[in-house]
């Protein structure tokens, strides 16, 4: 199985065709070089064996092992999605995969807001049973990462098993598989390169009941995964944001679409409990009883499409988006992600009317669709506080200028208490004091009563 969707130009799709066709993948390597004859390609050969059995032993070096769909150990939900990855390599505990999950998802360059809540709402949804899925992603999707880490979470991961990215997040990988897991289609030592993100964000979705989408641009990598979702019959919910907030422009457009406004964890557990899918049976009864908020019917937001690219850092010359190829492509390709599973093919779709005016300023990083743009260079233990407070180097006090940034990227038209955005910068409160009078006089930010602070 894993020598096939290694080989060459044999991706999900391909791979999921051909064991259908050939029975199984032996059989399917065999008829690989007469497919591609017949398609006027000479020469092929299929992944070498001792490819796999490099894999398999790079796998081992790191404490990781391979889990082949059909294994009793391959999450249930995620395979039932048609592009359900052959193989994946997982490090920490297996257990995480069989326990329900709901997916918590968001913008990178989150508000001191948006992060409060996403700590909040995977606390309450770790502390009902359920595992909080995310991507590793700086953000949001680590501020739900380490509210849970303690009863579980789910990491999945773009590049190899091996291979952390943000860096940062090196410190939070290691505590995850303590009690959760990391997760990933990709080889051991594979570096992350933009069109992963698109197809690590479908297994997200796949492995979840639902996913909660806190703050999101109109492109960004997280309407990616709530329009996945949707198209997986997955829930799909979204915390609303202030009309005016860029970066709650992309949730408001779910819930006008028809997603699930999201308000706290019992919402979530509200809809949740109802459903009948793999993973989730016994779950109301092991929750501790009934929600005390009315149970709704199942409703599956699937978001209009517009033309709007995903936003996501271009993809290096040799490392674009590959379009969908069949298995007799002539052109080389390393074993992995050969053909493009239906994550990447329609990574550009996103409700409608979400324009140019209502997406994130430019070099923001929305979302968890690609690389960041202006990935830091830190101290790999770094423990991240939040996403931007590990945007200064640990080892150093953040200029004023860098503090400045720091601040505005968490403030929005919504108030924020002082205290939170001193949390999430990390700093002591005298070093934020002058930085806020020079904001307060130059008329860039409002005081309101009670501590609070909003974008002017």
């Amino acid at each position: 199985m894993l020598r096939l969707i290694r080989s060459r130009r044999v991706g999900p799709a391909t791979f999921h065709r051909l064991i259908a066709e050939h029975g199984s993948a032996a059989a399917a390597l065999d008829a690989l070089p007469g497919i591609a004859a017949a398609a006027g390609t000479k020469g092929y050969e299929p992944c070498p064996p001792g490819v796999a059995r490099a894999e398999l032993a790079a796998g081992a070096r790191v404490g990781a092992r391979l889990i082949r769909i059909g294994d009793a150990d391959y999450p249930p939900l995620l395979a039932t999605i048609s592009d359900a990855p052959p193989v994946l390599w997982l490090r920490g505990r297996v257990e995480a995969l069989h326990r329900p999950a709901v997916a918590v998802v968001g913008a990178r360059n989150a508000s001191s807001l948006g992060l409060r809540m996403a700590r909040h709402l995977a606390a309450g949804l770790a502390e009902a049973g359920l595992v909080v899925a995310a991507g590793l992603a700086r953000g949001i999707d680590t501020a739900a990462h380490q509210s849970s880490c303690a009863r579980g979470t789910i990491a999945v991961m773009a590049g190899g098993i091996d291979v952390i990215y943000p860096a940062e997040n090196r410190a939070l990988a290691d505590r995850i598989c303590d009690s959760g897991c990391l997760l990933t289609e990709q080889p051991p030592g594979v570096e992350p390169v933009a069109r992963h993100f698109p197809a690590r964000n479908r297994i997200v979705s796949g492995i979840s009941a639902a996913v909660v989408v806190i703050e999101a641009a109109c492109r960004s990598g997280s309407l990616i995964t709530a329009r996945l979702a949707g198209e997986q019959g997955r829930e799909v919910m979204a915390v609303p944001g202030h009309p005016l907030d860029a970066r709650a422009s992309g949730c408001n457009a779910l819930i006008r679409d028809g997603a699930t406004l999201v308000r706290n964890a019992e919402d979530v557990l509200a809809l949740i409990r109802p459903l009948s899918l793999p993973g989730l049976d016994g779950f109301a009864a092991d929750s501790g009883g009934e929600s005390t908020l009315p149970a709704r019917a199942s409703r599956t937001a699937t978001p209009r499409s517009a033309t709007a690219a995903a936003d996501e850092e271009p993809a290096a010359a040799g490392d674009r988006q590959p379009s969908t190829r069949r298995v007799d492509d002539p052109k080389p390709h390393r074993g992995g992600q050969n053909d493009a599973p239906a994550a990447v093919q329609n990574a550009q779709a996103v409700p409608s009317g979400c324009g140019p005016e209502a997406s994130a300023p430019a070099g923001s990083g929305q979302g968890s669709s690609g690389p960041d743009p202006h990935p830091p260079a830190r101290s790999a233990a770094a423990s991240p506080v939040s996403s931007l407070a590990a945007d200064a180097s640990p080892d150093s006090t953040p200029t004023a200028t860098e503090l400045r940034r720091r601040l505005l990227h968490l403030l929005g038209p919504s108030p924020t208490d002082e205290d939170s955005l001193i949390r999430d910068l990390g700093i002591a409160p005298a070093r934020l004091a002058p930085t806020l009078l020079d904001l307060e006089l130059d008329g860039t930010i409002t005081r309101l009563p009670g501590g609070r602070i909003a974008l002017a």
